[in-house]
């Protein structure tokens, strides 16, 4: 579905704040409520909207490292790839994981409490994860930018 212009500002308002109201939505980009409900219903429906969220602090949760793992299996198989996905989509601590082209074959992103946690994550999650030949840990020291994806 191409975005018009005010398509893009309604996405902008609601990245900015998911939980602004229809009225207020209408006031910013200058359409009647009843036209936002319609439109966002109909960036809902179109995918393009994929739901809402609450955004959380790490730290106030006592999630204070966060650690990019490169990881590398011993085989690209269909079945290899497939149940190494479906395992680590079991691992709690895991917030993101890519399939990657290069050297690595997954990037993943994890949080812990501390490194001592990061290390039980390490021996009690990561590295028994179904062909895993080589696992790859870098300490994130500081976050420069979080930003969600802007339309």
């Amino acid at each position: 579905m191409p975005l018009d212009h005010l398509s893009r500002a309604l996405l902008k308002e609601l990245v900015r704040d998911g939980r602004t109201s229809h009225v207020k939505l209408a006031e910013t980009i200058g359409l009647s409520a009843t036209a936002v409900a319609r439109r966002q219903r109909t960036l809902e429906d179109e995918g393009v909207i994929v739901g809402y969220h609450a955004r959380l602090s790490q730290k106030a949760l006592g999630l204070g490292v966060t650690v990019i793992v490169r990881l590398a299996l011993d085989s690209q198989s269909e079945e290899a790839l497939a149940a190494f996905e479906k395992a680590v989509a079991r691992c709690p601590s895991v917030l993101r994981c890519f399939l990657m082209s290069g050297a690595d074959d997954y990037l993943l992103t994890v949080v812990a409490s501390d490194v001592e946690d990061f290390e039980n994550v390490h021996k009690s999650q990561l590295s028994r994860l179904p062909h895993v030949a080589r696992i790859q840990s870098s300490f994130a020291l500081r976050q420069i930018i979080d930003r969600p994806v802007l339309p």
